[in-house]
């Protein structure tokens, strides 16, 4: 499939029809395990002598197709799906930092994954730093430690949609022979794709962009091909299981040397800790992918009317978009973004709590939620809510005011979101 372009690869990536009964669209295949040719075919599957089907948890057919498509749209040597992007983080880090050590990250980042790093990977050896200067990788290199094992950001960050020029990100991590992991999950592929701006590994909440309507929690963790894993102690760890049939022992660098990353968070990570994505939610991960294009370019659309709305009404304090002349991601979208800078975008509430409060509830056609991404048109006040678990210091390095409202546009007609949005003002002065 490589020879298509982007939107033929969305529909048909991963996936051929002679192969299933000529379904055209992929069999959720909803088995827990698999039958065995034989006791040879058992033995070069536990041996992981041979890719197959052997237990749902591990590898799935639909799944796989899912893993496939990704893989394909952003360019990919390997890709695994698990049940959430919170797995996808988790896996990804513990891979990476696995007996402890340090990660620099961004501070502009989803709340949970902030919370993540405070509250559980302390508990693991792994302390996080946040860079000072991630903005201005130019001077980055200055926050990185001995013990330093990876470089974390998020391509379009939530919520404060600002973007990073993760090209000289990954130039200051590979001089000092370490990784940059990019969470895609508010651009997707059709918006950015990382492996071609430098990256090593990307992180995905498919519940997100990708899947587009709200109705499945999944993840993905997909790696370049190009970085050179042997720099880590444990990619060198040779295991019985990956054994020759001679009995010698093998690394995932040796056993698989396409795709050593996401192969040892599949038959590590995702074996024994078992966040495993169900058939059925790659199935609707799939469909959601097809549309991916359509959706994602009107829901830049809509989100850019919105922000050209919001940031001359009397009410707003302030927006932050990136298609916005005066916004600080502006020069890197021109640069990076010829499809649109994603769907969601934050404005400052100009008024009391109280009206704030007033606002949100008043909106009728968009709807309050946590979610983004979604079909539809959401919009939540992050500060209290999705970046709640924030204390009032760490809002303020991530620079979240606690007046921000975050919106998620949808797929409406936008003359119909800014009345909604008209009416909601209204009520908040009324």
């Amino acid at each position: 499939m490589s020879a298509y372009k982007f939107d033929t690869q969305r529909l048909r990536a991963g996936y051929e029809p002679a192969q299933h009964n000529q379904a055209v669209s992929p069999p959720i295949y909803a088995t827990a395990s698999y039958d065995l040719r034989d006791v040879a075919h058992a033995a070069s599957l536990f041996g992981i002598r041979e890719v197959g089907n052997l237990y749902t948890r591990v590898g799935n057919p639909t799944v796989n197709v899912l893993e496939e498509r990704v893989a394909a749209l952003d360019g990919a040597a390997g890709a695994i799906a698990l049940a959430s992007g919170m797995a996808a983080i988790t896996y990804t880090l513990l891979n990476i930092a696995e007996g402890g050590g340090r990660i620099l990250t961004s501070p502009y980042l989803y709340g949970g994954s902030a919370d993540s790093f405070k509250k559980l990977y302390p508990k693991f050896g792994i302390a996080f730093d946040y860079a000072k200067h991630i903005l201005e990788p130019a001077k980055l290199a200055e926050e990185i430690r001995p013990d330093t094992k990876a470089i974390f950001v998020e391509s379009i960050s939530n919520p404060n949609t600002y973007l990073l020029d993760t090209d000289a990100i990954a130039k200051v991590a590979h001089a000092h022979g370490i990784p940059l992991i990019v969470d895609n999950t508010v651009a997707t592929p059709y918006l950015y794709r990382p492996f071609e701006h430098g990256s090593d590994v990307i992180v995905y909440s498919a519940t997100k962009g990708l899947n587009g309507h709200g109705n499945l929690i999944g993840g993905l963790v997909l790696e370049s091909g190009k970085f050179e894993w042997s720099r880590l102690p444990q990619f060198n760890e040779k295991y019985y299981t990956l054994r020759t049939l001679d009995g010698e022992k093998r690394s995932f660098l040796e056993r698989l040397p396409d795709f050593p990353f996401t192969g040892r968070i599949r038959f590590n990570y995702l074996n024994y800790f078992g966040a495993a994505l169900s058939p059925f939610d790659a199935y609707l991960a799939i469909i959601g992918i097809e549309t991916l294009s359509e959706r994602l370019a009107k829901q830049s659309h809509n989100a850019e009317t919105l922000a050209n709305y919001l940031v001359s009404h009397p009410q707003v304090e302030w927006v932050r978009y990136p298609t916005l002349i005066n916004d600080k991601s502006h020069v890197l979208y021109k640069r990076d973004f010829p499809n649109g800078a994603g769907g969601i975008l934050s404005f400052g509430f100009k008024g009391t709590d109280d009206e704030r409060e007033k606002f949100l509830n008043a909106v009728e056609l968009i709807h309050y939620h946590v979610n983004i991404g979604d079909a539809r048109t959401l919009i939540i006040n992050s500060p209290q809510t999705t970046h709640g678990e924030l204390e009032p210091g760490e809002k303020l390095v991530a620079d979240i005011p606690e007046n921000l409202i975050r919106i998620s546009a949808g797929l409406e007609d936008p003359a119909d979101l800014i009345d909604d949005l008209e009416q909601a003002f209204e009520a908040a002065r009324a």
